[in-house]
């Protein structure tokens, strides 16, 4: 379901908020037919009486405190209006709230909010993971392995001893270990994520990127608590990942747990048609190459359980 934002008689835009709560306050007279409200989708903010069929407003009170005000003058305050609303088109644009939400979010991207957003469907999301999986598993793999040689010289595995993991300095090192890769994951995608390209690696070649559901960047907090919402989407049996696949925008369940979307990388830029409905090329090599890989290491279990039956595996 969509989530709307409103703009009051003072210039401060409010939500994102589910319709059923703008109902409610334009029923408590909060919102009027001529306050200007805006959901994704929308090139540009409305009256609220454009839209009263698609929230099923059939009674509006007698005199809101938002309509009164509405009708009242009001000079607006150029402190008053959040950068993030500022539209390129025009400057007195830069002082009104009445523009879809935008900000600047430097030279290589920026956020504009309306249009037509095309959501990052789960084979797009899944081509995207596994080059990432690729290039972070290599890396932490040669970390571990430098990790743990340097841990066997300095036992003097060289002169015939075991190392001994019992020890402080042991566990320590099963410690970096197992943490090291996970650490170096959070980091990796809570930084990409929040980067001016709002990708990982594996999302660049996809052609996608991670917004908030109002289509902002995201910070690196935000970052790196979704990969922990990655994790716990691991231990769903993979159901928390399949949910891309099923719900209306198409997020996962650590997408609906830190308020994300994965869309297209010209989703809310100054192009949004320039976005891309179809897979891609990049999208299908990797699933096929994915694909490939599958069905081979499925025949060599088939063939290793047959020659095991067989009894011809001594």
């Amino acid at each position: 379901m969509s989530e709307w934002y409103y703009a009051d008689a003072a210039q401060q835009r409010h939500g994102p908020m589910p319709a059923e709560q703008l109902q409610q306050r334009f029923q408590r007279g909060e919102v009027g037919l001529t306050t200007l409200v805006w959901r994704d989708g929308l090139s540009q903010w409305r009256p609220l009486a454009d839209v009263v069929d698609e929230l099923g407003l059939t009674q509006a009170p007698a005199a809101s405190a938002a309509d009164a005000a509405a009708a009242a003058p009001h000079v607006p305050d150029a402190q008053a209006v959040p950068s993030a609303w500022t539209t390129p088109d025009a400057a007195a644009a830069a002082h009104s709230p009445y523009a879809a939400p935008t900000a600047t979010l430097g030279e290589e991207a920026r956020f504009v909010g309306g249009g037509e957003v095309v959501q990052a469907g789960f084979w797009k999301r899944t081509a995207a993971y596994l080059i990432d999986g690729m290039l972070v598993g290599i890396v932490s793999q040669m970390i571990q392995l430098v990790i743990m040689l340097g841990f066997f010289g300095f036992s003097g595995l060289g002169g015939g001893r075991t190392p001994d993991f019992s020890t402080a300095s042991g566990i320590l090192i099963l410690v970096l270990v197992y943490l090291l890769p996970m650490a170096m994951s959070a980091l990796y995608f809570g930084l990409f994520h929040a980067s001016t390209k709002q990708a990982t690696l594996g999302k660049m070649a996809i052609g996608i990127k991670v917004v908030r559901t109002d289509g902002s960047r995201i910070s690196v907090g935000r970052g790196i608590g979704r990969y922990f919402g990655f994790l716990l989407s691991s231990l769903t049996l993979f159901i928390g990942f399949l949910m891309a696949a099923f719900t209306e925008r198409k997020q996962a369940l650590h997408d609906m747990l830190c308020d994300t979307l994965v869309v297209d990388k010209w989703a809310y830029t100054d192009h949004p048609e320039w976005q891309q409905h179809k897979l891609g090329t990049v999208t299908v090599v990797i699933l096929s190459l994915f694909g490939v890989l599958m069905v081979g290491i499925l025949l060599l279990v088939i063939l290793a359980i047959g020659m095991a039956a067989s009894g011809s595996w001594h």
